[in-house]
């Protein structure tokens, strides 16, 4: 998969170091996935939930993180639109939330 963009990822870690080695191995795990369906996102990451809108929240570390990607199956390409705690995760509304350049 095309990851856009590692950057919301080298950011995050720098907020809570604790996240770093499980996010970088879910970025490699994801960037050498060659994903079509939902399914085949849930055989790779089985805690990944649908959240609406082409949009998929990973749990990270035990679910003391969530990631929310937007994943377009048909041009292989996966949006990274927010990696929080869980608390921060609660007060948004993940299936509207939007990538931002």
């Amino acid at each position: 998969m095309v990851i856009i963009s590692k950057t919301t990822i080298n950011e995050f870690v720098k907020l809570e170091p604790r996240s770093t080695d499980t996010l970088l191995s879910w970025y490699k795990q994801a960037k050498a996935a060659d994903w079509t369906k939902f399914a085949d996102v849930k055989q790779s990451f089985n805690s990944v939930d649908s959240v609406g809108n082409n949009r998929y929240c990973f749990n990270i570390k035990g679910n003391n993180y969530r990631l929310v990607a937007i994943i377009h199956f048909d041009i292989r390409t996966l949006y990274i639109v927010f990696i929080g705690t869980h608390a921060e995760y609660d007060k948004i509304d993940a299936s509207t939330i939007q990538y931002k350049n």
